[in-house]
């Protein structure tokens, strides 16, 4: 399930907007130049793929978004929990908590989400954008726009990154970010 929840920047308990429509969530994010689309594999893919089978399930997809945009570097990222770990941020995984505080990145910020849920929340004209994206759902973010991530408590989480450049990613926190007042993924996912 995709979804878009528009919150005033200001009032995270206001809701104007609730939609798993696709084609309602594509209008509302190229209002703030944000493109989203919905991709298909060649071949289905299993769920414990590698990197190797996941660029070459997408590899046309991949091509285009690359040629169109000036990527030259293209990888796969994951988020896991297991029952092993029980704490979101272990040895060798990344916490929580630093994906989930508001920053802003130099380069655009496009990804493609192969399977599992993310949601990445954008700071944008007053508003926020929180834009839960499961397998097949691609987002294209320009640079500079604030945001905040949250793969849930229990994270199982696959995406391809695009990158213009190889190398160390420029992140910048803001001083007075807002994500800590906004639901969390696992709250967007509970029934009201």
């Amino acid at each position: 399930m995709t979804l878009l929840q528009i919150m005033p920047a200001a009032g995270p308990g206001t809701v104007y907007l609730r939609t798993e429509d696709l084609g309602a969530i594509r209008g509302e994010l190229l209002k703030i130049g944000v493109r989203f689309a919905r991709w298909h594999a060649a071949r289905r893919i299993p769920a414990d793929a590698d990197d190797a089978t996941i660029m070459n399930a997408y590899r046309s997809h991949i091509g285009q978004v690359s040629a169109e945009s000036g990527y030259r570097v293209v990888d796969v990222a994951r988020l896991t929990h297991t029952s092993a770990d029980p704490e979101p941020s272990g040895p060798g995984r990344p916490n929580r908590d630093k994906f989930r505080e508001e920053h802003i990145h130099d380069e655009d910020l496009t990804r493609f989400v192969v399977a599992g849920a993310g949601c990445l929340y954008l700071h944008a004209a007053g508003l926020v954008y929180a834009v839960l994206c499961t397998g097949g759902d691609l987002l294209s973010v320009p640079s500079r726009t604030a945001h905040w991530f949250d793969a849930g408590a229990r994270p199982r989480y696959t995406a391809v990154r695009f990158f213009r450049e190889d190398g160390r990613r420029t992140t910048r926190f803001l001083p007075d970010g807002i994500a800590a007042r906004f639901p969390t993924l696992d709250d967007l996912l509970a029934p009201p």
